[in-house]
C-alpha cells in the first residue's frame, strides 16, 4: 500500500541544491567568528578602554554576509517562515501554483533588480576604491558590497530550482 500523495518523499536534492546547502553550512560557521569578534570588541572596550572601529565594522560585514547568503540556504532547505492561515489548508497542487506565480511575478524580478543594481553598486565602490568614512575604518568596501549581487545570484538559483519543482509537481501525471 502506498502513502497518500502528500506524504510521498520528495526527489533527492540535485548537485546545485547540494552546493547551495554546502555554501550555507560553511557560511553558518561565520556566526562563531562574529561572536568572537563581538567578545574581543567588548573586552577591548570595557576592560582595556580601547574601542576599535575596524572590529565594529567587521561585525556588520560578517552579519551582512551570513544573512544574505543565508537567504538562499534557508529557501533551498525550505526552512523559511510562511505566515498564512489559508495556505496550510490548500491542496498541494494549489500551493504549488501559488508558489509558482509568486516566484515568477515577484521574486525573480526582485532578484534581477538587486543583482543588476548590486553589480553597479559594487563596481562603483571598486572603481573609487571606496573605504570606510570612519577614521581607522575598514578599506575595500567593494568587497562587502560585492556580496549583495553574489548572494542574490544564489537566491535566484534557489528560486529557479523551486520553480522547476513546482512545475514538475503541477504537471506530473500522478499528482491529483
Amino acid at each position: 500500500m502506498s502513502l497518500p500523495k502528500e506524504q510521498t518523499e520528495p526527489p533527492p536534492p540535485g548537485p546545485v541544491e547540494n552546493a547551495i546547502s554546502a555554501i550555507g553550512r560553511a557560511c553558518s560557521w561565520m556566526w562563531l567568528v562574529l561572536a568572537g569578534v563581538i567578545v574581543v570588541n567588548v573586552v577591548l572596550r570595557y576592560v582595556f578602554d580601547q574601542g576599535l572601529i575596524q572590529l565594529e565594522e567587521l561585525q556588520w560585514h560578517i552579519y551582512a554576509v551570513v544573512f544574505m547568503v543565508g537567504l538562499s540556504y534557508t529557501y533551498n532547505e525550505d526552512s523559511h517562515i510562511r505566515v498564512d492561515i489559508f495556505y496550510d489548508h490548500f491542496p498541494p497542487k494549489l500551493k504549488n501554483w501559488i508558489e509558482l506565480i509568486g516566484l515568477t511575478l515577484f521574486m525573480i524580478p526582485l532578484c534581477l533588480v538587486l543583482i543588476y543594481y548590486g553589480i553597479i553598486f559594487a563596481k562603483d565602490a571598486f572603481e573609487i576604491m571606496e573605504a570606510s568614512s570612519s577614521p581607522g575604518g575598514l578599506p575595500y568596501r567593494w568587497i562587502i558590497k560585492s556580496i549583495l549581487p553574489l548572494a542574490f545570484v544564489l537566491f535566484l538559483i534557489s528560486i529557479l530550482i523551486r520553480i522547476l519543482k513546482c512545475l514538475r509537481f503541477i504537471f506530473s501525471s500522478n499528482q491529483g
